[in-house]
């Protein structure tokens, strides 16, 4: 009888193991989709910051590409950052950024400009997980510059 139960045990332990592995797996969809290094902001101002504030600051939901940070691969809140990722892209995704035209780049940066001075971008819940995305009043002018 006691043989029976750990191997009852065993089974359900072994169960839950698969659940979880199979969970931690899928915990980053669209984690990283193709991009042409030539379409993105950062080729695009490549001798100013602006690329590098928005690799660290906008580009996990902006970008076609996702941080290894924890926060993107620990389900559930993997889940919950691939979904703003997707809805982020939807919006506005800066490795696609050749594909805008000049008005929709412009419009997009004075749009980024009023967000990040608002403190709308990054957004808090985000910052909870990546509190080394904050914008600092430096990459907030820096955004800001290249709208002008």
């Amino acid at each position: 009888m006691k043989t029976a139960n750990s191997l009852k045990w065993a089974g359900v332990a072994l169960g839950a193991f698969v659940l979880v592995l199979g969970a931690v797996r899928s915990g980053r969809p669209d984690a990283t989709l193709s991009t042409n290094p030539s379409h993105t902001i950062q080729a695009q101002f490549a001798s100013s910051a602006l690329g590098s504030v928005l690799v660290r600051s906008c580009g996990d939901c902006h970008s076609n590409t996702m941080s290894s940070h924890w926060s993107a691969t620990v389900p559930p809140v993997s889940w919950i950052m691939a979904r703003g990722a997707r809805e982020g892209r939807k919006t506005l995704n800066f490795a696609e950024w050749s594909t805008y035209s000049p008005d929709q780049q412009r419009a997009f940066l004075l749009a980024s400009c009023a967000d990040a001075k608002g403190g709308k971008m990054p957004m808090t819940a985000y910052l909870r997980f990546r509190p080394d995305a904050k914008l600092s009043p430096r990459d907030v002018e820096t955004i800001c510059g290249a709208s002008r």
